[in-house]
């Protein structure tokens, strides 16, 4: 099960894994905390009056495609998108995801684990990835329901505990990704890309990559996924597509996570999310 602020967050971040999971008959289960109603139309072609007026339908609509491609169960958790700060006076709106308790919120994500039982829960770093409000409290909501889950005297309407065996942050769109990447640009001649990115680098040893999944194959439908969120992504983004698929799968060809919490032996390095229960 991943855990993802608005619809393109699980296109964006480790779709090639789950395709590769999927590949092998693994049942993944995608939860949405938010409709992305508050985002921007970022692909300019679709910029139109028409197309802002029917944004959360819209979204809905790509969500609905980049599951059908990646082969995912998908859920909403039926927030409010919170928007993204404008300055330091930001304040996200009462009924937005940012501003409920995420020990209360997690209620509604307790239900969907009880109801599915993962093995594997993915969730962001506490800093979200980077500093929106909405993947921040995805993370705090993430985290509280791992732990909610499994005690059989919280939400005892939500069904029988569960213990999650796993917890992995995701560490996918990391700085030694994008330093890779911007080598492999300056070595064709071209300008590095990279380097805002890159300062939102996780220094902190506790959020270092544990997991790498070879997935370089599945790379294209990660690619598809992405395109599925028309209105989020276009087909010449230079981000996103900064490097031609054959050389971005031999650059960096695995998506890359950090186990923070196991209940079952594992070594590490690992190169499977399921190490240590596929044994069991």
């Amino acid at each position: 099960m991943q855990v993802h602020a608005h619809p393109d967050d699980e296109s964006s971040k480790g779709s090639a894994t789950t395709a590769y999971y999927v590949a092998q008959g693994v049942e993944v289960m995608v939860v949405t905390c938010t409709g992305g109603e508050a985002g921007d139309i970022l692909n300019k072609a679709l910029d139109t009056p028409e197309n802002w007026a029917n944004l959360p339908q819209l979204r809905q609509h790509e969500m609905a495609e980049a599951a059908r491609i990646l082969g995912i169960h998908q859920r909403w958790l039926g927030y409010h998108d919170s928007g993204f700060p404008a300055d330091e006076n930001y304040m996200p709106p009462a009924d937005s995801f940012a501003a409920q308790d995420p020990e209360v919120a997690a209620g509604r994500l307790v239900k969907i684990i009880r109801e599915f039982r993962p093995h594997v829960l993915t969730a962001y770093t506490p800093d979200g990835g980077y500093p929106h409000p909405d993947h921040i409290q995805a993370h705090r909501v993430a985290v509280a329901a791992f732990r909610q889950a499994a005690d059989k005297e919280l939400w005892p309407e939500h069904g029988e505990a569960w213990q999650i065996p796993k917890l992995y942050y995701d560490r996918t769109l990391n700085e030694f990704k994008w330093a890779a990447f911007d080598e492999a640009l300056i070595a064709d001649g071209q300008e590095p890309r990279f380097a805002g990115r890159r300062t939102y680098a996780h220094e902190e040893p506790e959020y270092t990559i544990t997991t790498k999944i070879p997935c370089a194959e599945y790379f294209g439908v990660r690619r598809q996924a992405l395109l599925a969120h028309a209105t989020q992504v276009s087909p010449d983004d230079k981000f996103w597509f900064s490097l031609p698929l054959e050389e971005e799968m031999k650059v960096w060809p695995w998506e890359d996570w950090h186990l923070e919490v196991s209940h079952v032996p594992t070594s590490i390095p690992e190169d499977d999310m399921f190490a240590g229960l596929r044994e069991a």
